[in-house]
């Protein structure tokens, strides 16, 4: 068990201070901090498993041990949730359709095995050329058009129960302004419960899985299935999303070097081969693919507590949550009505991440290059574009993916020979203030 120093008298943080990776406070407030972090990821760890039909248990399960796997390789420097990531919503829906389960974890076990392979570069490599391939405009079209290719899907979920999707969207909005601090960020969480209540109210919710499950057990499992010849006809729409969990990645171990020491950058490699590992573990056995969690580093801003003996409590808190079939029959009761009012919020925000990777890097739309490579790339992932060969498909996320990297790399190559300005020539000057209201 890992052993970390005791921050000041235990109990407190002094003003400015922060607790860091390798100090904790009491154990009292280190497991009550932990249960915390079980809160704030829960929300939106669970409808990642409802969504895709997989089961919730294992999800969890394969939640909290991802967890501590990533404890583990990133040598309990580096605090992180790791939580169903929602870049997996969209390809896994397609390939279970198709397919099947199996299928679909075949290509969540290829996302993760690439992602640890890339996490071996990064860290032998550094970060650089993930930047160079990668440049805002195209990151940003690549993680808004997974959110927005689900749009159809939302819809579908919305109209088989117009009231209670609507009442689970207003709630959504309305406690996310309505509410500061954490209460704030579960805003999704909190809408769930309202709109499950109203649907209870409206008898849209079946308890018969619910008294038959037993309180405690094993998870349901499933195995990835490699032998489906129409397996490898799906694994290619899952690859985008290992740049949406690099994103994801390096932002988060940014986000907590910018809040405690510079020299947990260095850990970013590492990272990456924790989550490609944590990934490609769920992906064998049944649960969702993992990603680092924000929810997760808006509880150490609060708490300024950045232990990693927290996350130690969370992932054992996570796994034996998931010991119980009961607590997941619950989670599989949610009705269609409300799924589909928090996915309409949801698969939006996804989208909108994108575009807030356009609007961070002052991305200049007036350049042709940029203007094509996004919104290529957003019609298709909307439309729903295929291409099919015999057996073996494309579907819109990486056809979409493909073109932004295609136009604007190739784009760049012939504005800059032609030197007609069309090429992207770098972030906008910032004029004036950015973000924040008008002062």
């Amino acid at each position: 068990m890992p052993i970390w120093k005791l921050h000041g008298n235990g109990r407190t943080v002094e003003p400015g201070a922060v607790v860091k990776p390798d100090e904790r406070l009491n154990w009292g407030a280190t497991v009550a901090i932990g249960a915390q972090h079980v809160v704030a990821m829960f929300g939106a760890t669970f409808l990642v498993p409802v969504l895709t039909g997989f089961p919730v248990s294992t999800t969890l399960l394969f939640s909290g041990l991802g967890t501590l796997l990533f404890l583990v390789i990133t040598r309990n420097k580096l605090p992180s949730y790791l939580g169903s990531s929602f870049a997996f919503i969209a390809p896994v829906t397609a390939a279970t359709a198709s397919q099947g389960m199996g299928s679909a974890l075949a290509g969540i076990v290829a996302v993760g095995v690439l992602l640890a392979a890339v996490g071996f570069v990064v860290q032998f490599a550094g970060i650089g050329w993930i930047d160079r391939l990668m440049p805002p405009v195209v990151a940003g079209a690549i993680v808004a058009l997974i959110g927005f290719n689900l749009a159809p899907v939302a819809w579908l979920n919305f109209q088989q129960a117009p009231v209670t999707a609507s009442v689970t969207l207003v709630a959504v909005i309305l406690f996310s302004v309505l509410f500061r601090g954490f209460l704030g960020r579960i805003s999704i969480f909190l809408g769930v419960i309202v709109g499950y209540v109203v649907a209870v109210i409206q008898h849209e919710v079946d308890y018969t899985d619910v008294t038959e499950a037993a309180w405690v057990g094993l998870p349901e499992f499933h195995i990835a299935d490699f032998g489906n010849p129409g397996t490898w006809s799906v694994v290619a729409m899952f690859l985008p999303v290992v740049l949406v969990l690099i994103a994801e990645n390096v932002g988060h171990v940014r986000g907590v070097a910018t809040m405690t020491d510079s020299s947990v950058n260095q850990h970013t490699g590492r990272a990456l081969i924790a989550d490609g590992a944590a990934t490609t573990l769920a992906g064998l056995f049944g649960g969702s693919g993992t990603t680092t969690y924000g929810e997760n580093i808006g509880v150490m801003a609060a708490t300024r507590v950045y232990s990693t003996a927290a996350y130690w409590v969370a992932g054992a808190v996570a796994i034996l949550l998931a010991m119980s079939p009961k607590i997941g029959a619950v989670f599989n009761t949610i009705p269609a009505g409300v799924l589909g009012g928090v996915t309409t919020a949801l698969y939006g925000l996804i989208g909108i991440i994108g575009i807030k990777i356009w609007v961070d890097n002052r991305v200049d739309f007036s350049r042709p290059v940029n203007q094509y490579t996004a919104a290529v790339a957003l019609v298709v992932a909307i439309a729903g574009f295929t291409m099919q060969w015999g057996d073996f498909q494309l579907g819109a996320i990486v056809i979409g993916a493909a073109a932004a990297l295609l136009i604007y790399h190739l784009g760049n190559l012939i504005a800059r020979w032609r030197k007609t300005g069309a090429d992207d020539g770098g972030p906008i000057p910032a004029v004036g203030q950015l973000g924040g209201d008008p002062r």
